[in-house]
Protein backbone atom coordinates (compact mmCIF):
# COMPACT_ATOMS: atom_id res chain seq x y z
CA UNK A 1 0.00 0.00 0.00
CA UNK A 2 1.29 3.13 -1.15
CA UNK A 3 0.72 5.56 1.54
CA UNK A 4 2.07 9.86 1.95
CA UNK A 5 3.21 10.85 5.47
CA UNK A 6 4.20 13.53 7.77
CA UNK A 7 7.06 11.53 9.11
CA UNK A 8 8.71 7.92 8.41
CA UNK A 9 6.64 4.92 10.05
CA UNK A 10 7.27 3.99 12.94
CA UNK A 11 6.62 0.25 14.67
CA UNK A 12 5.45 2.08 18.07
CA UNK A 13 1.96 1.29 18.80
CA UNK A 14 -0.89 3.87 16.55
CA UNK A 15 -3.64 6.10 17.56
CA UNK A 16 -5.75 6.84 14.87
CA UNK A 17 -8.47 9.14 15.00
CA UNK A 18 -11.04 9.71 12.17
CA UNK A 19 -14.23 11.73 12.12
CA UNK A 20 -16.90 12.68 9.95
CA UNK A 21 -19.19 15.60 10.08
CA UNK A 22 -22.79 15.00 10.91
CA UNK A 23 -24.31 17.04 7.79
CA UNK A 24 -25.68 14.76 5.51
CA UNK A 25 -26.44 11.67 4.73
CA UNK A 26 -23.70 8.91 3.80
CA UNK A 27 -23.08 8.58 0.20
CA UNK A 28 -20.49 5.86 -1.88
CA UNK A 29 -17.67 8.32 -1.45
CA UNK A 30 -17.87 8.55 2.21
CA UNK A 31 -18.07 4.56 2.16
CA UNK A 32 -15.18 3.91 -0.20
CA UNK A 33 -12.73 6.97 0.74
CA UNK A 34 -13.36 7.18 4.31
CA UNK A 35 -15.46 4.72 6.25
CA UNK A 36 -14.54 1.40 4.42
CA UNK A 37 -10.87 1.72 5.18
CA UNK A 38 -11.37 3.07 8.84
CA UNK A 39 -12.68 -0.09 9.50
CA UNK A 40 -9.97 -2.37 7.78
CA UNK A 41 -7.19 -0.30 9.90
CA UNK A 42 -9.46 -0.70 12.88
CA UNK A 43 -8.76 -4.67 12.35
CA UNK A 44 -4.92 -4.31 12.69
CA UNK A 45 -3.75 -5.15 16.38
CA UNK A 46 -0.72 -2.46 16.39
CA UNK A 47 -3.65 0.23 15.80
CA UNK A 48 -5.64 2.05 18.81
CA UNK A 49 -8.73 3.91 16.91
CA UNK A 50 -10.84 6.71 17.74
CA UNK A 51 -13.89 7.43 15.79
CA UNK A 52 -16.43 10.47 16.17
CA UNK A 53 -19.48 12.62 14.94
CA UNK A 54 -17.88 15.80 14.63
CA UNK A 55 -21.26 17.71 15.03
CA UNK A 56 -20.16 20.72 16.09
CA UNK A 57 -18.38 21.11 13.14
CA UNK A 58 -22.01 20.28 11.48
CA UNK A 59 -22.82 23.72 12.70
CA UNK A 60 -20.73 25.49 10.44
CA UNK A 61 -22.39 24.90 7.21
CA UNK A 62 -25.92 23.72 8.48
CA UNK A 63 -28.59 25.53 10.62
CA UNK A 64 -31.11 23.23 10.23
CA UNK A 65 -31.53 21.11 13.39
CA UNK A 66 -33.40 18.14 12.21
CA UNK A 67 -30.97 17.53 9.39
CA UNK A 68 -28.02 17.61 11.72
CA UNK A 69 -29.71 15.54 13.99
CA UNK A 70 -31.12 13.48 11.25
CA UNK A 71 -27.60 13.00 10.29
CA UNK A 72 -26.17 12.11 13.08
CA UNK A 73 -28.54 8.87 13.70
CA UNK A 74 -27.68 8.02 10.03
CA UNK A 75 -23.82 8.31 10.12
CA UNK A 76 -23.70 6.52 13.63
CA UNK A 77 -26.11 3.91 12.35
CA UNK A 78 -23.72 3.26 9.16
CA UNK A 79 -20.50 2.52 11.09
CA UNK A 80 -22.13 0.16 13.16
CA UNK A 81 -24.16 -1.49 10.66
CA UNK A 82 -20.74 -1.61 8.30
CA UNK A 83 -19.01 -3.82 11.15
CA UNK A 84 -16.91 -1.10 13.33
CA UNK A 85 -15.95 -2.88 16.30
CA UNK A 86 -16.96 -0.85 18.89
CA UNK A 87 -14.77 -3.20 21.61
CA UNK A 88 -11.89 -2.08 20.27
CA UNK A 89 -12.80 1.32 18.83
CA UNK A 90 -13.42 4.31 20.82
CA UNK A 91 -16.80 5.08 19.16
CA UNK A 92 -18.38 8.75 20.17
CA UNK A 93 -20.00 12.12 19.78
CA UNK A 94 -17.51 15.01 19.85
CA UNK A 95 -20.35 16.88 21.88
CA UNK A 96 -20.49 14.70 24.00
CA UNK A 97 -17.00 15.02 25.49
CA UNK A 98 -16.91 19.10 26.89
CA UNK A 99 -13.38 18.83 27.22
CA UNK A 100 -12.53 19.23 23.29
CA UNK A 101 -14.48 22.81 23.47
CA UNK A 102 -12.31 23.54 26.36
CA UNK A 103 -9.21 23.02 25.08
CA UNK A 104 -10.16 24.77 21.62
CA UNK A 105 -10.32 27.75 23.70
CA UNK A 106 -6.47 27.15 25.15
CA UNK A 107 -5.66 26.52 21.72
CA UNK A 108 -7.39 29.80 20.48
CA UNK A 109 -4.99 31.44 22.96
CA UNK A 110 -1.54 30.46 21.10
CA UNK A 111 -2.68 30.04 17.76
CA UNK A 112 -1.98 33.04 15.38
CA UNK A 113 -4.51 34.82 13.45
CA UNK A 114 -2.48 34.60 10.35
CA UNK A 115 -2.26 30.69 10.45
CA UNK A 116 -6.16 31.07 10.21
CA UNK A 117 -5.92 34.00 7.67
CA UNK A 118 -4.36 30.96 5.09
CA UNK A 119 -6.70 28.13 5.67
CA UNK A 120 -8.23 26.94 2.56
CA UNK A 121 -11.90 27.28 3.33
CA UNK A 122 -11.96 30.31 4.49
CA UNK A 123 -9.95 32.22 1.61
CA UNK A 124 -11.79 30.06 -0.96
CA UNK A 125 -15.29 31.89 1.44
CA UNK A 126 -12.91 35.48 1.11
CA UNK A 127 -12.47 35.07 -2.75
CA UNK A 128 -15.69 34.16 -3.64
CA UNK A 129 -16.84 37.27 -2.34
CA UNK A 130 -15.04 38.91 -3.46
CA UNK A 131 -15.35 37.74 -6.95
CA UNK A 132 -19.15 38.81 -6.46
CA UNK A 133 -18.23 42.87 -5.44
CA UNK A 134 -18.92 42.01 -1.63
CA UNK A 135 -17.20 42.48 1.23
CA UNK A 136 -14.45 40.05 1.80
CA UNK A 137 -16.04 38.89 4.95
CA UNK A 138 -19.56 38.56 3.99
CA UNK A 139 -21.53 36.06 6.02
CA UNK A 140 -18.42 34.13 7.19
CA UNK A 141 -18.96 33.03 10.89
CA UNK A 142 -16.24 32.78 13.58
CA UNK A 143 -17.06 29.12 13.27
CA UNK A 144 -15.44 28.95 9.46
CA UNK A 145 -12.95 31.09 10.55
CA UNK A 146 -11.70 29.37 13.51
CA UNK A 147 -12.73 25.77 12.89
CA UNK A 148 -8.99 24.32 12.24
CA UNK A 149 -8.48 25.03 15.88
CA UNK A 150 -11.68 22.95 16.91
CA UNK A 151 -10.14 20.08 14.99
CA UNK A 152 -7.14 20.71 15.94
CA UNK A 153 -8.70 20.29 20.13
CA UNK A 154 -10.21 17.30 18.08
CA UNK A 155 -7.21 15.71 17.33
CA UNK A 156 -4.68 16.93 20.24
CA UNK A 157 -7.28 15.87 23.02
CA UNK A 158 -6.23 12.80 22.14
CA UNK A 159 -2.54 12.48 21.84
CA UNK A 160 -3.47 11.06 17.76
CA UNK A 161 -0.50 10.15 16.31
CA UNK A 162 -1.93 9.26 12.84
CA UNK A 163 -4.79 11.06 10.85
CA UNK A 164 -6.12 9.64 7.92
CA UNK A 165 -6.76 12.45 5.46
CA UNK A 166 -7.65 13.51 1.88
CA UNK A 167 -4.86 15.91 0.03
CA UNK A 168 -7.38 18.67 0.56
CA UNK A 169 -7.24 18.40 4.28
CA UNK A 170 -3.22 17.88 4.65
CA UNK A 171 -3.29 21.29 5.77
CA UNK A 172 -5.47 20.83 8.72
CA UNK A 173 -3.44 18.38 10.63
CA UNK A 174 -0.10 20.71 9.39
CA UNK A 175 -2.44 23.53 11.69
CA UNK A 176 -2.57 20.96 14.41
CA UNK A 177 0.73 20.65 14.76
CA UNK A 178 1.62 24.18 14.37
CA UNK A 179 -0.79 24.85 17.98
CA UNK A 180 0.41 21.53 19.74
CA UNK A 181 4.02 22.97 19.01
CA UNK A 182 3.18 26.27 20.20
CA UNK A 183 1.68 24.84 22.85
CA UNK A 184 4.56 22.56 24.22
CA UNK A 185 6.95 25.78 23.41
CA UNK A 186 4.93 28.10 25.95
CA UNK A 187 3.83 25.68 28.56
CA UNK A 188 5.89 22.12 28.44
CA UNK A 189 9.64 21.04 28.58
CA UNK A 190 11.04 19.53 25.49
CA UNK A 191 11.26 16.51 27.73
CA UNK A 192 7.94 16.48 28.62
CA UNK A 193 5.63 17.70 26.16
CA UNK A 194 1.60 17.79 26.85
CA UNK A 195 0.92 17.76 22.76
CA UNK A 196 1.45 14.86 20.66
CA UNK A 197 2.29 15.98 17.16
CA UNK A 198 -0.04 14.19 14.57
CA UNK A 199 1.05 12.85 11.32
CA UNK A 200 -1.14 12.96 8.69
CA UNK A 201 -1.76 9.65 6.38
CA UNK A 202 -2.67 10.21 2.73
CA UNK A 203 -3.74 6.71 1.32
CA UNK A 204 -2.96 7.31 -3.03
CA UNK A 205 -4.84 3.71 -3.22
CA UNK A 206 -8.31 5.17 -1.93
CA UNK A 207 -10.46 5.91 -4.05
CA UNK A 208 -12.40 9.54 -4.71
CA UNK A 209 -15.37 8.82 -6.24
CA UNK A 210 -16.93 11.04 -9.18
CA UNK A 211 -20.64 11.76 -8.50
CA UNK A 212 -23.64 11.74 -11.12
CA UNK A 213 -22.12 14.62 -12.90
CA UNK A 214 -19.06 13.22 -13.12
CA UNK A 215 -17.18 15.70 -10.28
CA UNK A 216 -16.20 14.49 -7.21
CA UNK A 217 -19.03 12.85 -5.21
CA UNK A 218 -19.65 15.73 -2.99
CA UNK A 219 -23.09 16.68 -0.94
CA UNK A 220 -21.94 19.99 -1.57
CA UNK A 221 -22.95 19.61 -5.54
CA UNK A 222 -26.19 17.07 -4.69
CA UNK A 223 -24.73 14.66 -7.33
CA UNK A 224 -24.42 12.00 -4.21
CA UNK A 225 -25.38 7.79 -4.43
CA UNK A 226 -26.53 7.46 -0.97
CA UNK A 227 -25.16 5.01 0.61
CA UNK A 228 -28.06 2.79 1.92
CA UNK A 229 -30.55 3.40 -0.71
CA UNK A 230 -33.06 0.44 -1.34
CA UNK A 231 -32.28 -1.67 -4.64
CA UNK A 232 -35.02 0.21 -6.72
CA UNK A 233 -33.38 3.48 -6.01
CA UNK A 234 -29.87 2.62 -5.97
CA UNK A 235 -30.70 1.26 -9.67
CA UNK A 236 -32.18 4.42 -10.28
CA UNK A 237 -29.26 6.47 -9.08
CA UNK A 238 -26.56 4.46 -10.88
CA UNK A 239 -28.76 4.35 -13.91
CA UNK A 240 -28.43 8.42 -13.50
CA UNK A 241 -24.57 8.18 -13.81
CA UNK A 242 -23.62 10.87 -16.59
CA UNK A 243 -22.00 8.65 -19.69
CA UNK A 244 -21.45 10.01 -23.20
CA UNK A 245 -23.19 9.32 -27.12
CA UNK A 246 -20.85 6.28 -27.70
CA UNK A 247 -23.20 3.68 -29.02
CA UNK A 248 -22.77 -0.25 -27.75
CA UNK A 249 -20.01 -1.78 -30.34
CA UNK A 250 -18.15 1.12 -30.00
CA UNK A 251 -14.22 1.52 -27.41
CA UNK A 252 -14.97 3.27 -24.39
CA UNK A 253 -12.37 5.15 -22.44
CA UNK A 254 -12.72 3.78 -18.91
CA UNK A 255 -10.16 6.09 -17.47
CA UNK A 256 -12.65 9.25 -17.96
CA UNK A 257 -15.76 7.03 -17.07
CA UNK A 258 -17.46 7.68 -13.11
CA UNK A 259 -19.13 4.07 -14.09
CA UNK A 260 -15.70 2.49 -14.56
CA UNK A 261 -14.22 4.59 -11.58
CA UNK A 262 -16.74 3.17 -9.36
CA UNK A 263 -16.51 -0.26 -10.66
CA UNK A 264 -13.48 0.06 -9.68
CA UNK A 265 -13.60 1.18 -6.02
CA UNK A 266 -15.89 -2.28 -5.58
CA UNK A 267 -14.22 -4.85 -7.72
CA UNK A 268 -11.76 -7.35 -7.23
CA UNK A 269 -8.64 -6.75 -9.35
CA UNK A 270 -10.16 -9.61 -11.65
CA UNK A 271 -13.07 -8.30 -11.95
CA UNK A 272 -11.66 -4.57 -12.86
CA UNK A 273 -9.40 -6.07 -15.76
CA UNK A 274 -12.84 -7.83 -16.91
CA UNK A 275 -14.66 -4.63 -16.98
CA UNK A 276 -11.35 -2.46 -18.79
CA UNK A 277 -11.71 -5.16 -21.65
CA UNK A 278 -15.63 -4.74 -21.74
CA UNK A 279 -15.28 -0.69 -21.93
CA UNK A 280 -12.37 -1.82 -25.25
CA UNK A 281 -15.10 -4.52 -26.64
CA UNK A 282 -17.64 -1.36 -26.33
CA UNK A 283 -19.80 -2.58 -23.50
CA UNK A 284 -23.20 -0.54 -23.49
CA UNK A 285 -23.53 1.68 -21.33
CA UNK A 286 -27.06 0.38 -20.52
CA UNK A 287 -25.19 -3.18 -19.13
CA UNK A 288 -22.36 -1.85 -17.60
CA UNK A 289 -24.92 0.08 -15.11
CA UNK A 290 -26.61 -2.98 -14.52
CA UNK A 291 -23.31 -4.73 -13.75
CA UNK A 292 -22.34 -1.92 -11.88
CA UNK A 293 -25.61 -2.13 -9.32
CA UNK A 294 -25.38 -5.90 -8.75
CA UNK A 295 -21.75 -5.40 -8.00
CA UNK A 296 -22.36 -2.58 -5.36
CA UNK A 297 -25.58 -4.16 -3.93
CA UNK A 298 -23.58 -7.18 -3.61
CA UNK A 299 -21.31 -5.64 -1.39
CA UNK A 300 -24.40 -3.43 0.37
CA UNK A 301 -26.71 -5.91 1.15
CA UNK A 302 -26.35 -7.43 4.23
CA UNK A 303 -25.22 -4.00 5.74
CA UNK A 304 -27.96 -1.77 4.56
CA UNK A 305 -30.24 -4.75 6.42
CA UNK A 306 -27.95 -3.90 9.49
CA UNK A 307 -28.49 0.10 9.15
CA UNK A 308 -32.21 -0.31 8.71
CA UNK A 309 -32.78 -2.45 11.78
CA UNK A 310 -30.22 -0.27 13.36
CA UNK A 311 -32.47 3.32 12.42
CA UNK A 312 -35.68 1.58 13.63
CA UNK A 313 -33.86 1.05 16.88
CA UNK A 314 -32.37 4.59 17.92
CA UNK A 315 -31.82 3.87 21.48
CA UNK A 316 -29.63 0.81 20.68
CA UNK A 317 -27.42 3.55 18.41
CA UNK A 318 -26.89 5.91 21.49
CA UNK A 319 -26.04 2.63 24.13
CA UNK A 320 -23.10 2.66 21.45
CA UNK A 321 -22.57 6.28 21.48
CA UNK A 322 -22.51 7.25 25.30
CA UNK A 323 -20.52 3.97 26.23
CA UNK A 324 -17.94 5.11 23.74
CA UNK A 325 -18.16 8.61 25.38
CA UNK A 326 -17.44 7.02 28.70
CA UNK A 327 -14.29 6.08 27.44
CA UNK A 328 -13.67 8.92 25.81
CA UNK A 329 -13.90 10.75 28.36
CA UNK A 330 -11.66 8.66 30.55
CA UNK A 331 -9.13 9.63 28.39
CA UNK A 332 -10.11 13.41 27.69
CA UNK A 333 -10.24 14.29 31.65
CA UNK A 334 -6.72 13.61 32.66
CA UNK A 335 -5.51 15.37 29.52
CA UNK A 336 -7.32 18.33 30.06
CA UNK A 337 -6.18 18.64 33.36
CA UNK A 338 -2.78 18.52 32.51
CA UNK A 339 -3.63 21.53 30.05
CA UNK A 340 -5.13 23.63 33.07
CA UNK A 341 -2.40 23.04 35.11
CA UNK A 342 0.30 23.89 32.56
CA UNK A 343 -1.96 27.32 31.86
CA UNK A 344 -2.07 27.98 35.62
CA UNK A 345 -5.75 27.06 35.72
CA UNK A 346 -5.53 25.52 39.07
CA UNK A 347 -6.41 25.66 42.96
CA UNK A 348 -5.19 28.41 45.19
CA UNK A 349 -4.24 25.47 47.25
Amino acid sequence: MTQEHASKESKAPKRVLTGITTSGTPHLGNYVGAIRPAIQANQEANNESFFFLADYHALIKCQDPAAVAQSTKEIAATWLALGLDTSKAVFYRQSDIPQITELSWMLNCVCAKGLMNRAHAYKASVDANLAEGEDADKAITMGLFSYPVLMAADILMFSATHVPVGKDQIQHVEMARDMGQRFNHLYASKKQPIMTLPDYVVDDNVAVLQGLDGRKMSKSYGNTIPLFLGEKQLKKHINKIKTNLLEPGEAKDPDTSAVFQIWKAFASEQQAADMRQAFADGIAWGEAKKQLFELVNGELAEARERYNDLMDKPQEVEEQLQAGAERARAVAKPMIERVREAVGIRGLV
